[in-house]
C-alpha cells in the first residue's frame, strides 16, 4: 500500500471523485436536502477530519512532516511532529515520491540554514535564511516516475535552525518510505569547527559571514562515516571549548542536548546509540586564552575528563576515540599538548574501551575539503587496523 498525503490507495484504487459520488448518494438517500455546494463542503470537511485526503491547494497536495514515509536521521527537535526543527549539521531527511514537481516546505528559520537537496542523482543547495525568501526549494521537470529525495543540513547548528513542514507534490501523486539504508555501525563526533567542516569550501581566508561555504557533509567526520558505511551524528560547535572559547556554551553543557546551548532540553540518548564515539576538543581553549594573553585554563584537564566520563555513562558499550591535532596551532601548543597527553593517560588507564589518535597533517587555517580528505584518510587507515573495528568490516 502506498500513501499519498493523507489519501490511502488500495488495490481497488477508490478515487477521490468516486468517493465523492458515493458519499453524495448516501446523503441523498437519508433525505437530507443539501445544495450541491453545501454537500461538497460537508463531504470535504468529513474527509479532512478523517485524515483521508490532503488539503486541496490548486493541483498540489501537502505531505506533512509527520507523514510516516519520511525518514529522519539526526538529532531533531520533534516537539511538534508536524513541524520538526532541523538543528544539527549532517542531519538527513529522506522520502520517495512520485511526479514531475516537488517543493520543500520550511518555516521560522533562525539566522542561516543551508542544505544539500539531492533528488535522484542531482544535488542542489537550498538556502533558508532568516528574513529572506527561501532559495532552491522548488524542483520541476523531474518526470512522472518515482524519485528519491535526501535533504542534508550542511551548515552548523550554531549558525541557525529551521522548522521543516514537509513537501508539496502533484495532486494524486504518491509517496513511499525509502528503501532501508544498510549501515554497518553508528558513529558520533563531538568537536568544534574542524569537526563541523567550517570554512572548508572557502576560497582564500576563512570567512564567517556566509555559511554556504561551511559544508558539514564534506567534513572529515562525514568522510570517515562514509568510508565505514556508518550512520553518524555530528554534534560539534565552532568556537566551543572545554572551559573557554569563542562562544559562551561549553562542550560539557551541550553534548547531550537538542540545541547547542546549555538551556536546551536534553535529547533522548536512548533513541540512537553509537558504536564508536570521537572527541576532538581543546583547540579553542588554547587559541582563545593565547590570543587574549591569558594562561591556559587550569581546570581544562578536569573538564575534559568529566566530559568523557559523562559520555561513557550515557553510552557504556561504545568505544571512545580521543582525537588531537589537524591544525597547526593546536599541534604546536605546549600547554594543550601536555594537557591532552595527561588526559589520555588518565582515561585509558581506567577504561579499556578508550583509544587515542593524533593527526599528522596540519592545516594552517580551517581545513578545506581537500585537507578534510587528508585528515579523514589518516583516521580511516588507523581505524582499519584497530581491533575494536574488526567486527564492522
Amino acid at each position: 500500500m502506498a500513501i499519498s498525503g493523507h489519501r490511502i490507495y488500495t488495490a481497488g484504487r477508490l478515487t477521490q471523485s468516486t468517493y465523492f459520488k458515493l458519499r453524495l448518494t448516501n446523503i441523498k438517500d437519508t433525505g437530507i436536502q443539501f445544495s450541491m455546494k453545501m454537500r461538497m463542503a460537508f463531504i470535504l470537511g468529513v474527509l479532512l477530519l478523517a485524515g483521508c485526503v490532503a488539503a486541496p491547494t490548486y493541483g498540489v497536495q501537502t505531505i506533512s512532516a509527520s507523514n510516516k514515509c519520511f525518514r529522519y536521521e539526526g538529532r531533531f527537535d520533534f516537539a511538534d511532529a508536524n513541524s520538526p526543527v532541523v538543528v544539527w549539521q549532517t542531519s538527513r531527511i529522506s522520502i520517495d515520491f512520485e511526479g514531475d514537481t516537488l517543493t520543500l516546505l520550511f518555516d521560522r528559520p533562525s539566522w542561516q540554514n543551508f542544505f544539500n537537496a539531492q533528488v535522484d542523482n542531482t544535488t542542489t543547495i537550498v538556502e533558508v535564511n532568516e528574513g529572506m525568501t527561501a532559495k532552491g526549494t522548488t524542483f520541476t521537470g523531474l518526470g512522472a516516475s518515482r524519485h528519491h529525495l535526501v535533504l542534508s543540513k550542511r551548515s552548523e547548528a550554531n549558525a541557525g535552525s529551521v522548522h521543516f513542514n514537509g513537501i508539496q507534490i502533484g495532486d494524486g501523486d504518491k509517496v513511499w518510505l525509502p528503501a532501508p539504508v544498510t549501515y554497518k555501525l553508528r558513529m558520533e563526533f563531538f568537536g568544534d569547527s574542524v569537526t563541523v567542516g567550517a570554512c572548508n569550501e572557502d576560497d582564500g581566508n576563512d570567512q564567517w559571514d556566509n555559511r554556504r561555504t561551511h559544508n558539514g557533509m564534506l567534513s572529515y567526520a562525514a568522510m570517515v562515516a562514509e568510508a565505514f558505511s556508518a550512520d553518524h551524528r555530528n554534534i560539534a560547535v565552532s568556537g566551543m571549548g572545554i572551559i573557554t572559547g569563542y562562544v559562551d556554551v561549553k562542550a560539557g553543557e551541550m553534548w547531550n542536548r537538542i540545541y547547542p546551548k546549555a538551556s536546551s532540553v536534553i535529547a533522548d540518548l536512548n533513541a540512537w546509540t553509537p558504536d564508536v564515539i570521537f572527541v576532538k576538543l581543546g583547540s579553542n581553549d588554547e587559541s582563545f586564552t593565547r590570543g587574549h594573553k591569558q594562561p591556559f585554563p587550569a581546570d581544562f584537564n578536569d573538564g575534559y575528563i568529566s566530559l568523557v566520563r559523562a559520555i561513557r555513562v550515557a553510552y557504556p558499550k561504545a568505544h571512545i576515540v580521543l582525537l588531537h591535532g589537524g591544525t597547526y596551532g593546536g599541534m604546536h601548543s605546549k600547554p594543550l599538548d601536555a594537557a591532552w597527553k595527561y588526559i589520555v593517560e588518565q582515561l585509558e588507564a581506567g577504561d579499556k574501551n578508550i583509544s587515542h589518535f593524533v593527526f599528522k597533517y596540519q592545516a594552517m587555517n580551517h581545513p578545506r575539503v581537500a585537507e578534510d580528505r587528508k585528515l579523514a584518510d589518516e583516521l580511516i587507515s588507523w581505524l582499519k587496523e584497530q581491533d575494536f573495528m574488526k567486527s564492522y568490516k
